[in-house]
């Protein structure tokens, strides 16, 4: 969240920001919830400091009785003040993070290609569709799936689960090269968590699976569980940031994300995926953003892979993004009306700056031995469904195998194709 002083000091500004999100955000009403808040609080001090003098000295009986009712006001005042800074607090946490100035405005469509890279397929035959492809090599199974679970889940069978767990430890070994430590996190958070990174666990609009009866839903991303790793520590950043790799199932409900562009993985209610997260000193955050970018790009690189990195426009970033990269891999099943295929979301970076460490109360010893709220930041190493599906989709052959890259070979035993 932004800091409130901020927002009183830049009102036009926040406003600003909020239209160029595109978010529903009162910030006149949150102001307003902020001066009754503050009133509130001198009232009740003032109220609590005057009691405190009077009773002093040995009071008289009339004295008492002003002091009885003077304590009931106060519990009054105490009970308006808890609701004040309820209604306080729901405003605050609706307003988005700051924007960064290059990022481009509008909305979904509206972003702006920074590089291409690799070569798009150039097929001398008909191509498949990782669905097609992948159940006729018995490879995955979504209709025994769905008598098991549901629509959009699925069973990885045979050479698939062997190609994902090549992918697993690929991921794992260049993240580790460039310093992330592996972890591997719960599948549940308490909700407080999920309000810490930005999430909504409850409510009509809600992506999150929650569990009844509880405080706890089920995570749609380590960065969640990572995000939270640290709620109210006061971290030693002097020897440089902490940097995780972070493997976890994560859950998501895809409400309305049915059609043919949400064929097949790539929009599924379960995934496993290996989340790239960054707590850092405000002045290296953008730093970070630009190596969480070129260490996905290398995943892909390695993976042959032809994709793009896109700069996410402000009105598509979400609350908690200060500024958003995504790399789009070309695949076939976007092909629509007779062109050949076309660019999908298969890994996304987020530079939080210090707007999750504020709900989550992140800090970091300064030299002086004051503290300040870190940076977060969150990058997609492997999400293993949409990359298995650009995988099989870009390196299927005629005869239905599919290539594996060099890169990927050593964690297959050694196999070109499978």
């Amino acid at each position: 969240m932004l800091d409130i002083k901020y927002i009183r000091e830049n009102i036009d500004a926040v406003k600003a920001n909020c239209l160029l999100r595109r978010t529903n955000t009162d910030v006149d009403g949150l102001i307003i919830a902020d001066d009754k808040r503050r009133a509130l609080i001198k009232e009740i001090d003032d109220l609590r400091a005057d009691r405190k003098k009077r009773s002093a000295s040995k009071p008289t009986p009339e004295e008492i009785a002003a002091l009885r009712e003077m304590g009931d006001t106060i519990g009054a005042k105490e009970k308006e003040l808890e609701e004040t800074e309820v209604k306080f607090k729901e405003l605050l946490l609706t307003v988005p993070n700051l924007t960064h100035p290059e990022t481009p405005q509008g909305g979904e469509a509206d972003f702006k290609v920074l590089s291409t890279y690799g070569t798009i397929p150039d097929f001398k035959f008909t191509p498949k569709d990782h669905e097609t492809l992948m159940v006729e090599r018995d490879w995955i199974d979504f209709e025994r799936a769905a008598k098991v679970t549901g629509a959009k889940f699925y069973y990885f069978k045979n050479d698939m689960v062997r190609l994902n767990q090549a992918l697993i430890n690929y991921g794992f070994d260049i993240a580790s090269k460039h310093g992330y430590n592996l972890i591997e996190t719960p599948d549940l958070a308490k909700d407080e968590i999920l309000l810490g990174t930005g999430y909504n666990p409850r409510g009509p609009e809600t992506q999150i699976y929650s569990i009844e009866g509880t405080d706890l839903s089920l995570i749609g991303t380590a960065e969640i569980t990572i995000g939270g790793y640290h709620a109210g520590e006061i971290l030693d950043l002097s020897n440089g940031p902490k940097k995780y790799a972070a493997l976890s199932h994560c859950y998501r409900t895809e409400a309305g994300s049915y059609g043919r562009t949400a064929k097949g993985l790539y929009r599924v209610h379960q995934f496993t995926k290996l989340e790239l997260f960054v707590f850092c000193k405000p002045e290296d955050s953008a730093k970070y953003h630009d190596e969480l970018l070129a260490t996905e790009k290398e995943i892909l690189d390695g993976l042959e892979l032809a994709y793009r990195a896109i700069d996410i426009a402000a009105g598509d970033l979400g609350g908690p993004a200060y500024r958003k990269f995504d790399c789009e891999a070309w695949m076939t099943m976007k092909g629509e009306n007779g062109a050949s295929g076309d660019y999908g979301e298969v890994t996304s970076t987020s530079n939080c700056t210090d707007y999750q460490a504020r709900r989550l109360n992140i800090r970091y010893r300064l030299q002086d031995g004051n503290t300040e709220f870190v940076h977060t930041l969150n990058g997609t190493a492997i999400a293993f469904s949409r990359i298995p599906l650009a995988f099989v989709e870009n390196h299927q052959q005629a005869d239905g195998t599919v290539r594996i890259p060099s890169a990927l070979q050593p964690y297959l035993g050694g196999k070109k194709s499978i």
